[in-house]
């Protein structure tokens, strides 16, 4: 909440015109100093976002002298000299020692190959199978020249309940935040391809209808040894208008990075969405004219200057004949060490099955297996783990570690360190909450230490009072300062700023150089009324500031 205080708000109203807020708006722009203000403000989430500060922290007090006086410009446009603000704002300090080990781990993502070397079928393991038992023998296998130390997250998936024979993924992408390693060629127009948190998406309409045409293009697909292919897509369409030529699922077997050299075919599916925003799953289409091919598949889309329609894709597969059934996808952090690799027991990857424990509704961790800025990890975490160690000790402490989507930056992997402490998982803070001044010097905002303090209407006076008793110069004065904790009209300016420097060098006897205070105190000249006199230490003295 803002605490506003005003110390001079004057402005003169003519109303002549037509619309009376016009005149007022001008004149208050022409004034050289339109108002001067003092006001505290702690930056909320949204603040972060529109400073595009993912983590939502500064990484430095140097960062924050830079960003926040535009930021306040923008707030407080009419404020101007003499205007002071306190910003709260969280300052990164540094992340758990040896947390980047994990959230940077490369990664390794089991394949079908890897499922059926292990004894399970080519989709992932059984639910009996111990995944732990055979990642050390894939990793070894298929990381050539790892290096002591190397820290690597191999990623697999497992069975729910015992599969059963049928049509199955081979190839398969959920565009959950990612395009997965598919890239992008726009051939016409500005609009494009994006990623969102559970799909990909593109459309034409910018300010009305735009003609583009833009290509999303798979990776390599091995399709070697594979046979009886199927093809299967889930996608959404509006605002087609019958138009469904403009949006075209077509595969080469000769792209290279060239979509205009390459030859295309299209797959026909004939399972499609009304076009009025509904998601719909294609049929199995047959697709075995790819059987033991290398392909690339793409999303071709079009508009034009009236017909600008919106697509969405959240899932594709390419299936074949073969054990089928739900999964589960799971993480696992191993270690190279001494020639082999060895299972790190102080993390933990959050695997889809804990996200889906801790809620899948919306805006919960369930919902898209990640956390990001409005599902925040620190909200479900402690209960989490409280429920998954429920024996743990003081002081144990565990690197939990999960996926994390952010609009501005997409998927991520990120992590924490947990500490149990008096009986719950307490996270390493990477941040600290502190503050910072920032004064308006009558062109902009910048950095300022000024301390505004109020003389206490007592003790500070009757401080100031007994160090100036006996002072010849002061005799017939310190009776207003003793008995009505004022200065009355009889002192002068420069007895005044004298006292006021005894006070200081009282107050803040430490200040270093160049520190500034702006000081309120009472005068009495038939009638009280409140000064200010601003001071600065220089040259280890106390000096008025103008």
């Amino acid at each position: 909440m803002k605490k506003l205080i005003y110390l001079v708000a004057i402005v003169a109203v003519f109303f002549t015109g037509c619309n009376p807020m016009d005149d007022i708006n001008a004149e208050i722009d022409a004034q050289d100093n339109p108002l001067v203000a003092s006001t505290e403000y702690t930056l909320t989430s949204d603040d972060y976002d529109t400073l595009e500060l993912n983590y939502g922290s500064f990484s430095s007090i140097d960062d924050a002298k830079e960003a926040l006086p535009d930021f306040i410009k923008d707030m407080y446009p009419h404020w101007g000299n003499g205007s002071s603000i306190l910003i709260g704002y969280n300052l990164y300090i540094g992340s758990a020692e040896g947390i980047n080990d994990f959230t940077g781990a490369d990664v390794y993502q089991f394949t079908n190959a890897d499922y059926a070397s292990t004894g399970s079928d080519a989709f992932g393991f059984y639910p009996d199978v111990n995944a732990d038992d055979h990642i050390a023998d894939v990793l070894d296998a298929q990381i050539t020249s790892p290096t002591e130390g190397q820290v690597v997250l191999a990623k697999f998936k497992k069975y729910t309940e015992t599969p059963v024979i049928g049509l199955a993924d081979i190839v398969s992408y959920d565009f959950v935040g990612s395009m997965a390693g598919w890239t992008t060629t726009d051939v016409i127009g500005a609009e494009g391809w994006t990623s969102e948190a559970a799909y990909l998406q593109i459309s034409g309409y910018n300010s009305g209808q735009q003609q583009n045409e833009d290509w999303l293009i798979s990776p390599s697909i091995d399709l070697t040894g594979e046979s009886n292919l199927k093809f299967q897509i889930n996608q959404y369409m509006k605002y087609l208008n019958g138009h469904y030529e403009l949006l075209n699922i077509v595969v080469s077997t000769d792209y290279t990075n060239d979509v205009a050299a390459a030859t295309w075919n299209p797959v026909t599916v004939t399972t499609l969405p009304t076009g009025s925003g509904d998601w719909v799953m294609s049929e199995d289409v047959d697709f075995s004219a790819y059987d033991g091919q290398t392909i690339n598949i793409a999303f071709k889309y079009e508009s034009t200057t009236s017909d600008a329609p919106r697509w969405r894709i959240d899932g594709m597969s390419i299936k074949t004949l073969g054990v089928t059934g739900d999964t589960a996808n799971y993480g696992t952090h191993y270690v190279y060490t001494g020639g082999d690799w060895e299972k790190a027991d102080e993390a933990y990857y959050l695997s889809s099955v804990d996200f889906d424990s801790m809620g899948e509704g919306y805006q919960q961790p369930g919902q898209y297996d990640n956390f990001g800025s409005s599902v925040r990890p620190e909200n479900y975490l402690p209960a989490f783990l409280n429920i998954s160690y429920p024996f743990a000790q003081d002081e144990d402490e565990l690197f939990v570690i999960y996926p994390y989507y952010s609009s501005s930056s997409g998927a991520q992997t990120r992590g924490n360190l947990y500490t149990f402490t008096d009986g719950a998982w307490i996270g390493h803070e990477s941040t600290i909450a502190t503050t910072l001044q920032f004064g308006h010097d009558g062109s902009t905002w910048v950095p300022d230490n000024t301390i505004r303090y109020t003389l206490d209407r007592g003790a500070d006076y009757d401080y100031m009072a007994a160090q100036l008793a006996g002072n010849a110069d002061y005799d017939g004065l310190l009776g207003n300062l003793e008995t009505y904790d004022d200065f009355d009209y009889n002192w002068s300016d420069a007895q005044i700023v004298f006292a006021l420097d005894l006070f200081l060098n009282h107050h803040d006897p430490t200040a270093e150089e160049g520190q500034k205070y702006i000081l309120t105190y009472v005068v009495y000249d038939g009638g009280e009324s409140d000064h200010t006199k601003n001071f600065i230490k220089t040259a280890g003295e106390w000096v008025v500031n103008n």
